[in-house]
């Protein structure tokens, strides 16, 4: 069970001083919900805490047969908090916020959304709105999408829109700045950079404000190299994104990588989702949103047969760039895989792979494979998507 104490004033629900014995009850009140009467009546400090918790939560209980009463054998419903469905899923989100520190809050919401199926929170535009996005519910989502019924699709679409946009925010300069062209000494740029950090210039423009009692230079003139735009011939990206269940995270990502690379001049970018059966999603790369809501994941996993299907994409092999996005755990011939990255880098074409990351930021994929295909030319990397877009820059330098 996720912490559920919170730092608040004195003068709150839940700040008052017990005994060890005291906060140990209260701590497996919190746990076991109304199922503790009569043994751990809920003290009337806690009862928002309770019946915020026993929303998401009684569902466990429900999910395996239980009753919904207060608890304990007799059943008795006049102590305990009201059913789950008493509550509104905007009213309910609108609380927790109150009582739960932003950690806590978060876990509730995707436990609601993921674990106990609270479809009532895309039901409701207000609840939607509500929810604290991330990354790691963005996944989660991803992962559920296709148990969802049609009538939520919007509210979920809505939700995945959000989430993208905080992603997008977060990458779209990084990659952009990486891949904008080599830095012009003798021009300042002013976009500040940390890589484009002209400290000769900023010395220099800063050498008459010195602090008479230090001694020291004060810095208020920072100067940035500026970028020279890229003016080479165009390079085909194509992007192909493994789709099975252990995937959500990466697909997320690699979904708004691959949107902000199509907007960039120079690159020409496909995109492909694959299980045992390619999806060429590049006539939507554009929309990162309808990306993930085309995708579906679980099912096996050929990357042979993706990478055939990008090897019959490449038209010019020297200017080409295939990106395997995977933790590569191979469903089909590893033997089949290892020849058909071995053709393409034979005829010219750069083949990276990218590993797989769990939505902890962990990397997880299958080192046998990609020692293999690391043997015939294929570069394997675990990387973010702004190092992956630095990468590219020297690539495509």
């Amino acid at each position: 069970m996720t912490e559920m104490t919170r730092s608040t004033s004195s003068d709150r629900p839940g700040s008052w001083k017990h005994s060890d014995q005291e906060l140990a009850a209260r701590r497996w009140r919190m746990v076991l919900g109304r199922y503790a009467e009569p043994v751990l009546p809920r003290s009337w400090q806690d009862a928002e805490l309770d019946e915020a918790l026993g929303y998401v939560y009684d569902r466990e209980y429900t999910g395996r047969g239980h009753r919904l009463g207060s608890g304990g054998a007799s059943g008795d419903q006049s102590r305990g908090g009201p059913a789950p469905s008493v509550l509104r899923a905007v009213d309910w989100l609108d609380g927790a916020r109150r009582l739960f520190p932003v950690s806590t809050l978060e876990r509730l919401e995707s436990d609601a959304l993921t674990r106990y199926g609270l479809t009532e929170l895309l039901e409701e535009p207000a609840a939607v709105d509500s929810i604290d996005t991330s990354a790691e519910l963005g996944a989660a989502l991803l992962r559920i999408k296709g148990t969802i019924s049609p009538q939520l699709t919007e509210g979920l679409r809505a939700l995945i829109a959000r989430i993208v946009a905080d992603i997008m925010e977060q990458l779209h300069r990084p990659m952009t700045t990486a891949l904008s062209g080599p830095r012009r000494r003798a021009s300042t740029s002013p976009h500040a950079s940390a890589r484009d950090f002209d400290w000769r210039r900023t010395i220099t423009a800063n050498l008459g404000n010195v602090d008479p009692e230090t001694g020291r230079m004060i810095v208020e003139d920072v100067r940035f190299m500026a970028r020279q735009r890229r003016r080479n011939l165009t390079w085909d990206v194509i992007i192909l994104v493994d789709q099975s269940a252990s995937m959500a995270s990466s697909l997320l990502h690699s979904a708004v990588m691959a949107s902000i690379l199509a907007g960039l001049p120079g690159l020409s970018v496909r995109l492909a989702v694959f299980d045992t059966t390619v999806v060429d999603l590049s006539n939507m790369v554009h929309d990162p949103v309808e990306v993930l809501m085309t995708s579906q994941l679980g099912g096996g996993t050929d990357i042979a047969n993706a990478v055939g299907y990008a090897a019959e994409a490449v038209t010019s092999p020297s200017r080409t760039i295939v990106t395997v996005i995977s933790d590569f755990e191979e469903g089909g011939s590893v033997s089949t895989l290892v020849k058909r990255v071995r053709d393409l880098v034979a005829q010219g074409v750069t083949v990276l792979g990218l590993a797989s990351l769990s939505d902890e930021g962990r990397v997880w994929y299958d080192r046998d494979v990609a020692e293999r295909l690391a043997e015939v030319g294929m570069r394997i990397a675990a990387m973010t998507p702004d190092r992956f877009a630095t990468w590219l820059a020297e690539v495509t330098a």
